[in-house]
């Protein structure tokens, strides 16, 4: 069995244990928790792909992702499509702008991407809050295109409310469940196939890729295009799912909540992002009460992982169990043979 097979055997398991989970948990808070770990986890491993595989270190993975709940908020409140064909369209937009961020860092590498990327992401944010009025909309509305500082709330969602009524929660989560699971596919068989060789071929030794004929600018183009449509799709639901798109998508601290997971999980492994999302949710959770002192405990995970832990929890876990395996293989070594 290839490692590709193993990792979407394994991807399959948990798409299936999630599946089953509303069979045990029917408390719709806790399905909604779900929900918000499966949006998040895409944008996790999305960003991990770009970044821990891709080598490159962008900061405008967020506007990919409020590219995708503008998309879905703007489609649904100006052109009054479904949230259906919403969805789609948004993560398409989402990939358009992310090759237009791409180009732009075609000279640039390292450092340099970050903070252009940043920028990029931090003058959307003030467009959008900036108070002026676009156009005279539909309905003889006038109002922002972006929404301004409060943004897009209270339009369509998925359509469960009036079919299944008290259980819509349930509707929404096996449609978020699905995204999620094609989220899955895409990130293992990017990471194990022969895209994401060459990603890492570039992340490694630009040179040498170079000289096996793997363009650094295309596939760091496709890089960018490819994760900005996933990411794009996770906003469309993050959207559809709450009913609402505004700028504080933009904010520092939900750039810092997304690269905790990515982080601690552990940047450049594969179930990484998973774990992390997991783990920082879990921590948002328990510090819920503590206001602004959430962010302080995300930075200072931060802090500790990047000093101590550099490769995340999954790589502690895996060096783990190499230490546990290598520790079993030397006791059976050394036991002495039985006499006859």
């Amino acid at each position: 069995m290839t490692g590709l097979q193993r990792h979407l055997g394994f991807g399959l398991l948990v798409v299936v244990g999630f599946a089953a989970l509303p069979l045990v948990i029917t408390e719709r808070y806790m399905l909604g928790e779900i929900i918000v770990f499966f949006i998040w986890a895409m944008v996790a491993m999305n960003w991990n792909v770009l970044m821990g595989h891709a080598g490159v270190f962008s900061l405008a993975q967020l506007l990919f992702f409020a590219c995708g709940a503008y998309g879905v908020a703007m489609s649904v409140t100006f052109l009054e499509l479904s949230v259906w064909q919403a969805i789609p369209l948004a993560a398409t937009f989402s990939a358009g702008a992310a090759l237009l961020v791409g180009m732009a860092c075609l000279r640039l590498t390292g450092a340099y991407v970050a903070l252009l990327t940043y920028a990029i992401a931090a003058t959307v944010h003030i467009l959008i809050i900036t108070e002026t009025e676009c156009f005279t909309l539909i309905r003889n509305n006038c109002q922002q295109l972006f929404g301004g500082s409060t943004g897009f709330s209270r339009f369509d969602d998925f359509g469960f409310r009036p079919l299944l009524r008290g259980n819509w929660v349930l509707g929404h989560y096996y449609v978020v469940l699905a995204a999620f699971a094609l989220t899955i596919v895409a990130v293992v068989v990017i990471i194990h196939g022969r895209l994401g060789l060459a990603f890492r071929a570039i992340r490694d030794n630009v040179g040498y890729a170079s000289s096996r004929g793997i363009d650094r600018k295309t596939y760091q183009v496709a890089a960018f295009a490819i994760t900005a449509f996933l990411t794009g799709l996770a906003g469309g639901v993050y959207a559809a799912h709450f009913r609402f798109a505004g700028p504080s998508l933009f904010e520092f601290s939900t750039l810092m909540f997304v690269l905790a997971m990515v982080v601690v999980g552990g940047l450049g492994s594969t179930w990484g992002p998973l774990v992390g999302t997991g783990v920082i949710l879990i921590v948002v959770e328990v510090s819920k009460e503590m206001g602004d002192a959430r962010n302080l405990i995300l930075g200072l995970a931060l802090i500790l992982f990047v000093m101590f832990l550099p490769k995340g929890l999954a790589d502690g876990a895996d060096r783990l169990m190499r230490k546990m395996t290598g520790r079993a293989r030397r006791g059976t070594e050394e036991k002495p043979p039985q006499e006859t």
